[in-house]
């Protein structure tokens, strides 16, 4: 499996109620004590991130949980910090013990059923008190699922059982890293990165989608060309090389439109991007509905990140002044950073901007736009709003889309 980022690992969540060994369970499984394990209920009182590499499954991070059964007013808060958390995972392991499956448990797996989280049901102490017969046909019949009888003090008797549940369990998409441009290309051919370097490019470095591509190129056996947009006319006309693929930074989409020859595939980052994690399709019919909007329209920026905002920073200020400027309508908009709840109630919204992604996973990204879907609220992409509004909308989509289209026509 190749390296991914810190955040776009798999994410696995471990729940259960007070006590019944969900920190002792991490410790077993990674072989060490990485997780604070105390008798006192309640240790685990928020939702905490630990990056780790378990043999057999590879990099993961597990997100240990506060107790779904928390009583008090500070209880209540932290069971939501641990329902929150289940917008972020992309595997749920259910920490049970003493042959107990209640209310908390069935509320809790009926929420991995609705927002389609798969999930492994561990009895952890097993060694104290073992699996019954009834209590496994009970789980059968409520879940669907079998019960992995566990011990945290004897993770070698049961580890490997458990371990393989986990990987049958595990969506496959979280497992492999699917790849960008490798099936435009072919080996040998040259792919033209344009990269521009201005006051949002990070000091001395270049951003994660781009590393991406260019490690994706190098996979494919291409050549990858960096260079700025300022170079491209030159480059071209003193070497005589015809890329097979041009993939740009959107903010250029114009200016590398205007000097890369139409025969030659152009597309931006931020859409490739799109496509390996975000909802492409939905994507391709939400963003001619920027010619729809009108005064008073509402949109809603999606950052899944967050940064220093800039004087031209791309999300807050250069595409709201675009959108107003292609329009020439009054709209409002809203920016969320990070995974953050939205700041109104989705219906508010005529349109839904989403960035790349490039630092979320798959599972958080449609987690994060399923909202806007169920409620018929179109949704684009930054790279593919920023060519609709720049005119090369069928250009940018083309070589994924394998025809002339033009915007209006999706």
């Amino acid at each position: 499996m190749k390296a991914k980022g810190r955040d776009t690992k798999p994410h696995v969540g471990i729940f259960g109620r007070r006590n019944v060994g969900k920190s002792s369970l991490i410790n077993a499984l990674v072989g060490q004590d990485i997780a604070i394990v105390s008798e006192i209920a309640g240790t685990t009182t928020d939702p905490v991130k630990k990056s780790i590499e378990i043999h057999g499954l590879g990099p993961l991070i597990l997100i240990d949980t506060a107790g779904i059964d928390d009583s008090g007013e500070l209880g209540e808060l932290r069971i939501k910090k641990t329902m929150d958390a289940l917008k972020l995972i992309d595997l749920a392991i259910l920490v049970l013990s003493d042959n107990s499956f209640d209310d908390h448990e069935a509320e809790l797996t009926q929420e991995f059923g609705r927002l389609d989280i798969p999930y492994v049901i561990v009895h952890n102490k097993s060694d104290l008190s073992p699996v019954k017969d009834e209590f496994r046909k009970k789980i059968r019949n409520l879940t669907g699922r079998e019960v992995a009888a566990y011990s945290a003090l004897f993770p070698d008797r049961y580890n490997p059982a458990l371990l393989e549940m986990i990987k049958e369990a595990m969506p496959p998409i979280t497992m492999k890293s699917h790849g960008l441009i490798g099936d435009l290309v072919n080996p040998g051919d040259i792919v033209l990165l344009v990269t521009p370097v201005d006051i949002e490019a990070p000091e001395g470095r270049m951003i994660l989608p781009q590393v991406q591509v260019i490690r994706d190129a190098l996979d494919n056996d291409c050549t990858a060309i960096i260079l700025k947009e300022t170079d491209i006319e030159s480059f071209l006309e003193k070497t005589g090389i015809r890329p097979q693929l041009v993939v740009t930074d959107s903010q250029v989409f114009g200016k590398v439109n205007a000097v890369i020859p139409r025969d030659i595939p152009l597309t931006g980052f931020s859409i490739v991007l799109a496509r390996q994690k975000g909802d492409f399709e939905e994507y391709l019919r939400g963003t001619p509905k920027i010619g729809e909007l009108q005064d008073g329209d509402r949109v809603l920026l999606l950052e899944s990140c967050t940064h220093n905002v800039s004087c031209e920073d791309i999300g807050r200020v250069k595409i709201p002044r675009w959108l107003t400027n292609f329009t020439g309508k009054k709209l409002d908009f809203d920016v969320v950073a990070g995974l953050d709840t939205f700041p109104r109630p989705i219906e508010d919204y005529a349109l839904v901007i989403q960035c790349g992604g490039c630092m979320v996973t798959h599972r958080q990204l449609v987690n994060r736009l399923r909202e806007p879907k169920k409620h018929n609220v179109a949704i684009t992409n930054y790279g593919m709003a920023i060519a609709y509004l720049h005119g090369i909308f069928d250009r940018a989509i083309e070589p994924f889309t394998g025809k002339r289209q033009e915007a209006g026509d999706l």
